[in-house]
């Protein structure tokens, strides 16, 4: 067999359970606290007082035992827990990959939305169970729940392209989510905060 054809890992079965949203086996879980997210919300005062207020869990990576190598397709399962700091959606930290490759996410339960920037353009996906957004190479992505209940969604993607939180931070996404009085979405300018 070709080196390039010998897998890193044997070939197992993963049982994916839809409603516990759960992996058999298991692999690492993360958990990111309010904390975990300093400098991403707009309102710095109101991110403070969250953290000082029982720093609450805004979401949880479950994942599965493949590993994040090359040639390899880890998949996790994300829940972002509803809430709002500042008036500003609750997110995930959002990344860009250092090895520019693409990525699905596939909604599972909930209300939410993906959102890219690529540096200049921004793009906005709802997400709701069964919708499928792809993220193309190059854009830093972040999840959002947009919703009252929790948002998840299954991630597939390469095992070495890897995670750049520092980029998010650096650059910023764009746009941030904000949820109206009527329950609509208004994407706001980035260094807008109200």
């Amino acid at each position: 067999m070709p080196d390039f054809r010998i897998p890193p890992i044997a070939p197992f079965a993963i049982t994916f359970d839809a409603e516990a949203l759960t992996f058999d086996p298991p692999g690492p879980t993360l958990t990111r606290r309010m904390s975990d997210l300093d400098g991403l919300f707009a309102d710095r005062a109101a991110w403070e007082n969250a953290v000082a207020d029982d720093d609450p869990v805004v979401y949880t990576v479950v994942s599965t035992p493949v590993p994040e190598i090359e040639r390899e397709l880890p998949q996790s399962i994300t829940t972002i827990h509803p809430g709002r700091t500042g008036g500003e959606c609750w997110m995930t930290k959002g990344h860009q990959h250092p090895d520019h490759q693409g990525e699905i996410y596939l909604g599972l339960a909930g209300t939410g939305g993906l959102l890219m920037f690529d540096g200049e353009r921004v793009e906005w996906v709802d997400m709701r169970p069964g919708t499928i957004g792809y993220i193309p190479p190059g854009w830093a992505h972040r999840s959002v729940n947009t919703g009252d209940e929790p948002y998840s969604f299954l991630a597939v993607y390469p095992g070495g392209a890897g995670h750049d939180y520092s980029w998010v931070l650096a650059h910023g996404m764009g746009r941030r989510v904000y949820r109206k009085a009527d329950g609509s979405i208004e994407l706001r300018d980035f260094s807008v905060a109200r």
